[in-house]
């Protein structure tokens, strides 16, 4: 796996039936005027799912990534091989004041992120994809679902 961003990381078998896992758990959240509806998976470097989370699971304030990653931090994994599949881009930046998830990321020492949406710029412009690129974080982004993930965010997104 590169940490060129020019050169995509390698997709891996289980890579899409996560990151579907990732979209389905964002239909879980409960729907919010002020943040998205998130799902996110960790798996080690075999595809096992080591925790899952989705938005204010854990709280109103709770990002599914940072849900996710508590939920591994508790258990003492060490995330340096492992994968988070967003169902939205890492937010990189936070109104709130808290933690952004690409930080969480970074500090949990995960090399790859897999999504299916960049996030769209209602509350802030997100340049997480490219910080952690720079950092030496692969992305790889599964386009076919990024309608599947912009579903549970209709209300914030528009569209039917």
């Amino acid at each position: 796996m590169s940490s060129d961003p020019a050169i995509p990381p390698a997709f891996l078998p289980w890579d899409r039936s996560l990151l579907e896992q990732a979209v389905a758990l964002a239909a879980r959240c409960a729907p919010s005027q002020t943040a998205y509806s998130v799902g996110s998976v960790i798996a080690d470097a075999g595809g096992t799912v080591l925790a899952t989370g989705f938005s204010r699971e854990l709280g109103p304030a709770w990002h599914a990534e940072e849900v996710a990653l508590a939920k591994v931090r508790r258990a003492g994994l060490d995330l340096r091989a492992a994968t988070i599949y967003a169902s939205m881009e890492p937010c990189g930046l936070r109104l709130s004041g808290r933690k952004p998830c690409a930080d969480h990321i970074l500090e949990a020492g995960i090399r790859r992120v897999v999504l299916a949406l960049r996030e769209p710029p209602k509350f802030v412009e997100n340049e997480a994809i490219g910080r952690l690129q720079r950092l030496g974080v692969a992305i790889l982004e599964i386009p076919e679902l990024a309608e599947a993930a912009r579903r549970p965010n209709r209300h914030l997104l528009g569209g039917g």
